[in-house]
């Protein structure tokens, strides 16, 4: 029998494999079966999800709302031009205009597999998802927060994609407390994937899988930068705390090309429950004010001159809402409130008495449904959203692709949207594809490997419906690949045993070491987890822009980072793990390193501050659009340990003007 140390060794081998159990996983595995019944091949899909499909991913708490859905009164080249302007300006048309011909059919399952979503009747009145009313494919009026969100009653809205996903898969195919920490390449064609390996969180069990085709799609990274939250609110973060950059550093380390790795996304949230606001901006009308109760949007509109066209559009970037609110917390004008109390006091003089309860009953529900620690402060610190205002405060920063952030890996995109076929941008390294589209939409530059989700980079705003539907769309991708490969059989270009060696390695330094002190977490020969991890937050939260520094950092700072992440990568090879848990935060860290790194040398790459707000570049804090409103793409040799990073043209192909004033 297996024991720790001495774990069993499975290997298996199928034609599909797919790495994660969030939104875009789940719309693979949905999708997927009819292309292969459609094809006629005989192809195997294995899922394999880190935790438990039901509750996994970004969506786990529930949500709601859905926060894109394009609906009749706008169309895909609308969605376009509002993902390019809230990233102000550096984002993939092709990508975004394609998720925007796609996405409202994975609401319309949503809502057939039983998601409840509001509705308005004939009268205009709201509805919540409880009411039978006529579906949205048949024309029934969704309640809008805002333009592309809808509101849905959500706490359950993963647990319903999850079941779809698994009846149309077949629970045979899906492997839960998997974790998968590394991908191999082909033996005979290192350009292409030919496997990945993990353990089991549960057994002592390594697993090595062979596949033609795999989609990466593992979320985004949180806890790089050190929290906001600490004492007992340790672990707490807004986005979800697995997320470890598991997508972002596999891919990496198979080649690769990763796209805007300096971006990052710092919400402004609920303090310290790190509760949404969307809802309370969009649907409760309310406003942000300093300590003093005035709007600092309108006491600061004159900076968003700063950053045209940008800042003239009649929704200003993200990051630069977050720049206006700095100014007020950097002279002394905060707290920052969320203005609950006028809100809700306005909208009972619009709204029926059974409307008003409703609506003051959300108050609540929203963060019942997808944040159940923000209920846990309002109680705790005795506010009534009706009669005291809460505290907003921006967050330390995440990196992910979905939401607004587009950090990622560069994919391929769809040839009949007039994305560019050649780079005219010098310094893009020989191997790599040229313009937007190489075969296979979903795929990376290494052949077979395919992502959704946030690990689509340059394409943000895809939030939970436009992740199902990218991964839907990587569905038909990879039964297409596999039938033009058919013939290909993969090879690992390194030994099982030595993958084994590897990933069990940070067990085997602990029980080598584990006698040498009599206090388990006091050694010379090992460094845990937990400490590692503290390492890492301090130096990202101090060096590179963290709230340390109020986001701010210049190049000599980055420098020190450098110096000081070489170190920590030296220690993280002494990394010990006492029981299948720790091996668990230990691989998560190797994964958070090297992303934190990708980070790191893409901010000192490129010479201004594309995203202020999000990060400044002191000795750079300008937008400059004439050198760099371009990609800043890169990638990792796993033998040198070097990072190369290099420019990619950018090109409009919609209308921007539309956007702005």
């Amino acid at each position: 029998m297996a024991e720790f140390g001495n774990p069993e060794i499975v290997e298996e081998e199928v034609d599909i494999l797919l790495i994660g159990g969030g939104m875009a996983c789940c719309g693979t595995a949905f999708e997927i079966p009819r292309w292969i019944e459609a094809s006629g091949a005989n192809l195997t899909v294995k899922l394999v999800d880190k935790a438990a499909m039901d509750r996994s991913g970004a969506v786990a708490q529930g949500l709601s709302a859905i926060n894109t859905y394009i609906g009749p009164e706008q169309d895909p080249a609308d969605y376009a031009r509002m993902v390019s302007n809230d990233l102000m300006g550096i984002t993939r048309d092709d990508l975004a205009y394609d998720l925007g011909r796609h996405v409202d059919e994975s609401v319309h399952l949503f809502e057939e597999w039983g998601l409840p979503i509001w509705k308005t009747d004939e009268n205009g009145e709201r509805f919540d998802g409880s009411k039978g009313m006529t579906p949205l494919k048949d024309g029934g009026k969704p309640v809008r927060s805002g333009k592309w969100q809808i509101m849905i009653n959500g706490e359950s809205y993963k647990w319903i994609v999850a079941e779809a996903a698994k009846k149309a898969l077949g629970i045979e195919n899906i492997s839960e407390r998997v974790f998968i920490v590394k991908l191999v390449n082909d033996k005979n064609d290192p350009s292409r994937i030919a496997g990945a390996v993990g353990f089991s969180t549960r057994d002592n069990k390594v697993i090595v899988y062979k596949a033609k085709a795999i989609l990466l799609a593992a979320g985004g990274c949180v806890n790089i930068f050190r929290p906001r939250s600490v004492g007992e609110g340790t672990g707490r973060a807004w986005y979800p705390v697995w997320n470890a950059g598991s997508t972002y550093s596999m891919a990496a380390e198979a080649g690769a090309e990763l796209t805007l790795m300096e971006n990052r996304f710092v919400p402004t949230r609920f303090k310290d429950g790190y509760g949404p606001v969307g809802a309370w901006f969009l649907l409760f009308k309310a406003q942000a004010t300093n300590a003093f109760g005035e709007t600092y949007m309108t006491r600061n509109k004159e900076l968003l001159d700063d950053y045209p066209p940008y800042g003239q559009a009649a929704v200003p970037a993200s990051c630069l809402r977050n720049h206006l609110m700095l100014k007020e917390m950097k002279e002394g004008r905060g707290p920052i409130w969320m203005d609950t109390v006028t809100a809700l006091a306005k909208l009972r003089d619009t709204l029926s008495p059974r409307e008003v309860k409703h609506l003051e009953a959300e108050a609540w529900e929203d963060f019942l449904d997808m944040c159940v620690g923000q209920c846990g402060i309002w109680v705790g610190e005795n506010i009534e959203p009706e009669k005291k205002n809460s505290e907003l405060m921006p967050t330390e920063p995440y990196l992910l692709g979905s939401h607004s952030g587009c950090c990622g890996i560069w994919t391929s995109g769809p040839t009949d949207v007039g994305a560019p076929t050649s780079e005219t941008m010098d310094g893009v390294p020989a191997h790599l594809p040229q313009g937007w589209n190489w075969g296979y939409r979903g795929m990376t530059t290494v052949n077979g490997l395919f992502t959704a989700g946030d690990g689509v980079g340059a394409s943000g705003h895809k939030f939970s419906s436009g992740s199902h539907a990218e991964g839907r769309m990587c569905a038909k991708s990879m039964v297409k690949y596999c039938l033009d490969n058919a013939d290909f059989k993969p090879e690992l270009d390194t030994s099982v045993e030595d993958l084994v060696a590897e990933i069990y390695k940070p067990v085997r330094t602990y029980l080598e070491h584990k006698d040498y002190t009599t206090a388990i977490d006091v050694n010379p020969n090992y460094i845990t987890p937990k400490m590692l991890q503290f390492r890492l937050q301090k130096i990202m939260d101090e060096y590179v822009a963290g709230v340390a520094t109020y986001y701010t950092t210049n190049a000599e700072m980055l420098k020190v980072a450098g110096e000081k992440l070489d170190m920590l990568k030296e220690d993280a090879e002494k990394m010990r793990a006492k029981d299948l848990h720790e091996l668990l935060r230990a691989w998560e860290n190797y994964h958070r390193i090297l992303t934190a790194e990708a980070h790191m040398k893409h901010i000192e790459f490129r010479q201004e501050s594309r995203y202020p707000g999000f990060y400044y570049r002191a000795d750079k804090n300008f937008v400059d659009e004439e050198n760099w409103h371009c990609f800043v793409n890169s990638i990792y040799d796993k033998n040198t340990k070097k990072w190369t990073c290099f420019k990619r043209a950018h090109v409009d192909l919609v209308d921007k003007s539309k956007l702005f004033k």
